[in-house]
C-alpha cells in the first residue's frame, strides 16, 4: 500500500473519475461517460448555483472522455500522465498504429535520458576499521588494521560507463593498495563487454563479456593476465532464473586460483537468502545467509561460514534511521574468536567496524556478549526510540496537515458540490434497493488508515479523526448498479472518484464500507488501490 501511495500508479486519475478500469474498452468508456453526463449536464439545472456546480464537473468528465476515447492521447496519458499531454509532445501525423506510437514515445523518453547522461556520476566507497580488545589490554593499541575502498562511476554515453576505483589496506606494520579502471560498454540489449586494468599489489589487465542467453539465463566469461608473472586466469559464470524470486548460478575459475562453485539467491518482499559452495585444490567453503524484513525500517540477519579455513556463525539486525541511512549490529562467534560488528550505510558509502572481543570461546563470555547488547537494544528501542519516532511521526503529520490545509479544503468543497448533484439519483437507487432487499451502503468512510482504526476512539480524538476522513456513503450508493452490485476497480486511486477527495495527502489511505444485502449486515476495509467488489459472503458480520 505504501509503495503505491508514493506513486505506484500515478496516471490513473481520469479512470477513477469515470469509475472504469485502466483496461476499459472504448464501449465501456462511452457508457461511463453517458452515465455521468446524465447527472452533470448543465442543462438539467435551473438554479444558478447548481448549474455552476454541474458545469464545473461536466467539464472534468468531458476532458476525461476526450483523452481516454482518443487512442493516441490515452497512450500518452497512461505512460506520462497529464504532464505528457500538456508538455507538447509532437508524435507526428503519420503515427496511426499503437505500436508506432509506443516506439515514438520510447524514442522521446530515451532522448530525454540522453540529455541527462552527462550528470550521471555515482560515487561509492567503504571504510573498515578493525579493532581488537585483547590487543588493547596487552598495551598495543586498539586499532588492528584499516581498509578503505572508493569508486567513482560515470555514464559517458547512453551505452558506456567508466569506473575509477582504489583500495588501500593496512594490517599491523604491512599494507598495500590497488588502483583500478573499468570501461563497460553495452553492445546490445542482450550483451555487454568490460575492459579493466589495475596497478599495485595485483597488477593485471582483463576483459569480460556478458550475454543474455534466453529470457531466464545469462552467461559471463572473463580473461585476466597478471602483469607480475604473466599468469592467465579464466572465469566463467552461468546464471539461471529458477522461479520468480530465485536464481541459481555455477562458477568456474581456471588458473592460479582454480575453483568451481555453485550458488543460489532468493529474494522477495519480506526475505532474502543466498548460499554457495566453493571447491578448489586443497580447500573448500560453504556460506549461507538469511535476512528477514520485519518492517520497512528494520530487519534481522543470520549467516554462517564453514570450510577449510573458517567456521563461524553470525546473527544480528539493522534499522533504517533515515531515507538514506541504515545502521546494523552483528554478533559473530567462530574459530577466530568472538566479534561485534557495527555498520553504517548511507547512500553508496559504508562504515564497518569489526571489534574482536575475545580470541577464546568462553561459553559465559560468549553468552554475555550476545545477551547484554541485545537486551540494551530492546530497552532503548522500547523506551527511547519508539516514543521518539511516534512523536516525530505525529509532528510530521501535523506539519503536513498545516501545509496541505488549503488544498484539502478546496478538495472537500469540490467533493461536497459533486455529491450535491448525485444526491437525488443516489437516494432513488437506495430506495429501490431497500424495496428489493438489495445492496444498500449504510456507511462508507475514506481516509487515513490510522484514522479509520481510531474511528471509535474518545471524543478528544474525534476532531483529529474527522479531519483525516471523508464520508462517501452517498457516491457509493450512486455507483450501485440495477442488479445490486458495486465495483471499484483495482490500480485506481479512490480519491479521484466523483464525490471523493484526498483528506490527508501523503498518508496511506483505506476505504471502510458497511452495507446491507438480503437482510444481512456486512462490512469491509480495502486499501486505496485495491479492488472492491460487493456484496460478498466473506464480508458478512
Amino acid at each position: 500500500m505504501k509503495e503505491e501511495e508514493k506513486g505506484g500508479a500515478p496516471n490513473r486519475e481520469l479512470y477513477a473519475l469515470l469509475n472504469i478500469s485502466p483496461e476499459a474498452s472504448d464501449e465501456e468508456i462511452r457508457k461511463a461517460y453517458r452515465q455521468w453526463a446524465q447527472v452533470y449536464h448543465p442543462d438539467k439545472y435551473q438554479a444558478p448555483q447548481m448549474k455552476d456546480i454541474a458545469t464545473e464537473n461536466f467539464q472534468r468528465i468531458c476532458e476525461a472522455y476526450e483523452i481516454l476515447s482518443d487512442e493516441r492521447k490515452r497512450l500518452i496519458y497512461d505512460i506520462y500522465g497529464m504532464e505528457g499531454l500538456t508538455s507538447g509532445l509532437e508524435l507526428g501525423p503519420n503515427l496511426n498504429k499503437v505500436e508506432e506510437i509506443k516506439e515514438e514515445l520510447e524514442r522521446l523518453r530515451h532522448q530525454k535520458e540522453q540529455e541527462k547522461v552527462p550528470s550521471h556520476v555515482r560515487p561509492s566507497g567503504s571504510v573498515m576499521a578493525n579493532m581488537s580488545l585483547p590487543q588493547f589490554w596487552e598495551g598495543d593499541g586498539i586499532m588492528k588494521g584499516m581498509a578503505m575502498a572508493s569508486e567513482v562511476q560515470s555514464q559517458i554515453s547512453k551505452q558506456s560507463v567508466i569506473s575509477l576505483g582504489g583500495n588501500l589496506a593496512v594490517d599491523g606494520r604491512s599494507g598495500g593498495g590497488i588502483a583500478t579502471i573499468v570501461f563497460r560498454h553495452q553492445i546490445s540489449p542482450a550483451s555487454s563487454i568490460e575492459v579493466m586494468g589495475s596497478a599495485g599489489l595485483r597488477a593485471l589487465i582483463g576483459v569480460q563479456t556478458s550475454r543474455q542467453l534466453s529470457q531466464h539465463s545469462s552467461a559471463t566469461m572473463g580473461l585476466a593476465m597478471s602483469l607480475r608473472d604473466g599468469s592467465i586466469n579464466l572465469s566463467n559464470n552461468w546464471t539461471r532464473q529458477l522461479s520468480e524470486t530465485t536464481n541459481g548460478n555455477i562458477q568456474l575459475a581456471l588458473g592460479t586460483d582454480t575453483s568451481i562453485g555453485v550458488g543460489w539467491q532468493k529474494k522477495d518482499q519480506k526475505t532474502s537468502a543466498a548460499g554457495d559452495i566453493k571447491i578448489g585444490p586443497g580447500a573448500f567453503g560453504v556460506t549461507a545467509h538469511y535476512t528477514h524484513r520485519f518492517s520497512s525500517n528494520s530487519h534481522g540477519r543470520i549467516a554462517g561460514r564453514f570450510g577449510s579455513g573458517a567456521l563461524e556463525l553470525e546473527v544480528g539486525g539493522g534499522r533504517k534511521i533515515s531515507n538514506f541511512s541504515t545502521v546494523r549490529m552483528l554478533y559473530t562467534i567462530g574459530i577466530r574468536g568472538i566479534f561485534w560488528k557495527f555498520e553504517l550505510h548511507r547512500g553508496g558509502q559504508k562504515l564497518i567496524v569489526p571489534v574482536l572481543l575475545s580470541r577464546h570461546l568462553n561459553p559465559i563470555f560468549a553468552s554475555g556478549a550476545f545477551i547484554i547488547p541485545t537486551s540494551l537494544y530492546f530497552l532503548v528501542k522500547t523506551y527511547v526510540v519508539k516514543p521518539y519516532n511516534l512523536k516525530r511521526e505525529k509532528q510530521k503529520a501535523l506539519e503536513n496537515v498545516e501545509k496541505t490545509l488549503s488544498q484539502v479544503c478546496e478538495s472537500r468543497a469540490a467533493a461536497d458540490k459533486a455529491q450535491q448533484l448525485l444526491q437525488n439519483v443516489a437516494n432513488r437507487k437506495r430506495t429501490r434497493q431497500l424495496e428489493t432487499s438489495g445492496l444498500v451502503i449504510t456507511k462508507a468512510i475514506y481516509g487515513s488508515h490510522k484514522a479509520l482504526k481510531n474511528k471509535s476512539q474518545s471524543e478528544e480524538a474525534k476532531d483529529e479523526v474527522t479531519s483525516q476522513i471523508i464520508d462517501v456513503t452517498l457516491p457509493l450508493n450512486f455507483l450501485v448498479n440495477e442488479p445490486g452490485q458495486l465495483k471499484l476497480h483495482g490500480g485506481v486511486k479512490k480519491s479521484g472518484i466523483m464525490g471523493f477527495c484526498d483528506p490527508c495527502p501523503g498518508e496511506p489511505k483505506q476505504l471502510y464500507v458497511a452495507y446491507t444485502y438480503g437482510g444481512n449486515k456486512y462490512e469491509v476495509i480495502v486499501d486505496d488501490y485495491e479492488e472492491l467488489v460487493i456484496p460478498k459472503e466473506a464480508h458478512r458480520i
